[in-house]
């Protein structure tokens, strides 16, 4: 094995770096942190997405939070899924403590304790600044893939939104679209078939079904009014750091559908709105996505297709993807071949199945002379972790257990006094936090719809009377005839002639 010195130089070399760059720790040989062999992550090619991954409890979290510092730091802002509501410490500086500066001794960096800006986020009835999009902002083609429907269904869903579109029927909320598939099969089937052909009852039927399914999941209160500007994630402060949005998922855990629905959603507004920038020298936002498998669970392939290529494509808007799960393995392959910067933590080999995964894992990572990666991978403590990264120029760096620094913040959640004063101080919350529900297709059919029913009614009503004046004309008709045969026949008994006829055939009886 070689020397210490040798390895030092090895570090040394592989993580130079000219442009801006931020310090993830030092690098360990032999089980010890080599001092001042710092593990250096180029600003540059932090948009080209990266993965923490670990069991529980070896410090993903924790690095997590060290990456977000050091973003906000260099001004670059950072989104953040907290799943486990454990990052609100980013508001508050860290209290110390010796065990943080005996760290920092041997990794070759002053500690220092600070406070970040930090924004509330929240997409259910959490306190925070409330995240929503439109319906009409996913577009059919998207909203199809959340549905996960059939390609005839598709086609409808693609119909309902021309016919939106064409009818200036604004697509706000699920209401808004149920009531038009509704529509569609009965007040207005005639006039969506002259124009956009047949919609079957079945299909719609089926499609309305996976709708309440997606608002069984929270869905309801997603969709709607303010949409959220994807701009208002890029802010900066007045010390020109970078704002940490924190976005609370903490009673959504067992809804994987919402989830993946406003990731989904936000990716796409974020690829369609940001400026191409190609490689730049620093990312415009970093995305964290903790317990990152809840993204891909239940995910169907289409959905799966469409975050696979927002991944490959949203790297040239400068925006970097971070994905935070147990196992790399919870990462599809065509989202793990993407990533650039990789930080593993410990894994744990309890059962046949744990040794197949650290074998593929360790297959992941470059060839060291100076690890042996299976056992690594096995033997790293808390807050130690197995890097890999991209320089300058796009090529891997050396593979290095790293001794991680600490976060600078505090390393717990803030008080229930504390996050309300963060919240008082939001700018958002009254931009975002105010209920809209201005007219839209739901609100206009209805219209539509009474004003179709009471046109039918007057008419029915008007066809009624016409019905009743005939019935009564006829009426008279008949009695003005009924009354000239009564007179003609009075006439006739009345006459001299008849009288006299009368008269005479009495006589002839009479004799």
């Amino acid at each position: 094995m070689s020397s210490n010195q040798d390895f030092f130089d090895h570090i040394n070399k592989g993580y130079t770096t000219k442009g801006d760059f931020i310090t993830l720790g030092a690098a360990m040989h032999n089980g010890e942190t080599v001092t001042d062999a710092h593990v250096k992550i180029p600003l540059k090619t932090l948009n080209r997405h990266g993965l923490i991954a670990g069991a529980t409890g070896t410090g993903k979290t924790k690095t997590l939070q060290v990456l977000a510092e050091n973003l906000s730091e260099q001004g670059i802002p950072v989104l953040l899924m907290d799943i486990k509501g454990d990052l609100s410490g980013l508001a508050a500086a860290s209290p110390g403590h010796p065990k943080i500066d005996e760290r920092h001794e041997k990794i070759g960096i002053p500690f220092e304790a600070k406070d970040f800006p930090v924004e509330i986020l929240s997409l259910s009835e959490q306190d925070g600044v409330r995240l929503k999009a439109t319906v009409s902002e996913f577009g059919p083609v998207l909203f199809s893939r959340i549905l996960d429907v059939t390609e005839t269904q598709a086609g409808i869903i693609s119909i309902i939104f021309k016919y939106c579109d064409d009818n200036k029927l604004p697509l706000l909320d699920l209401k808004d679209l149920k009531k038009v598939l509704q529509f569609a099969t009965r007040e207005g089937k005639e006039e969506l078939e002259k124009d956009y052909g047949r919609i079957s009852t079945a299909s719609t039927g089926s499609i309305l079904r996976k709708i309440v399914a997606l608002e069984q999941q929270g869905a309801d209160i997603f969709f709607g009014e303010r949409s959220f500007d994807v701009q208002d994630l890029c802010r900066v402060d007045e010390d020109g750091r970078g704002f940490i949005n924190i976005l609370r998922l903490t009673d959504i855990q067992d809804r994987p559908k919402l989830f993946s629905t406003f990731m989904l959603s936000l990716l796409a507004e974020v690829y369609s709105t940001f400026p191409e920038q190609g490689d730049s020298g620093r990312p415009e936002l970093i995305i964290f996505l903790d317990e990152a498998h809840l993204i891909f669970k239940q995910a169907s392939n289409a959905l799966m297709d469409q975050i696979e290529s927002i991944v490959k494509l949203i790297r040239s808007k400068g925006v970097g993807l971070y994905f935070v799960t147990q196992n790399p393995t919870d990462v599809p392959d065509g989202v793990l071949g993407q990533l650039g910067l990789k930080v593993q933590h410990a894994l744990r080999a309890f059962t046949a199945k744990d040794r197949k995964a650290i074998k593929l894992t360790a297959e992941n990572y470059p060839i060291s002379e100076y690890y042996d990666t299976k056992e690594v991978l096995t033997s790293l403590g808390i807050g130690e972790a197995l890097v890999s990264a991209l320089d300058e120029k796009g090529r891997p760096t050396p593979l290095a257990a790293t001794m991680l620094r600490a976060p600078m913040s505090r390393m717990d959640i803030l008080s229930k006094s504390e996050l309300d004063d963060l919240l008082k101080k939001s700018t958002l919350s009254n931009k975002y936090n105010e209920d809209i529900d201005r007219e839209s297709a739901y609100e206009i059919l209805n219209e539509k719809i009474e004003k179709a029913e009471a046109e039918e009614a007057k008419a029915a009503a008007k066809k009624e009377r016409e019905k009743l004046k005939k019935n009564s004309s006829s009426s008279r008709s008949r009695s003005r005839k009924s009354s000239t045969t009564e007179k003609a026949v009075i006439k006739v008994l009345t006459s001299a002639t008849f009288i006299r006829g009368a008269l005479g055939v009495l006589n002839k009886l009479l004799r």
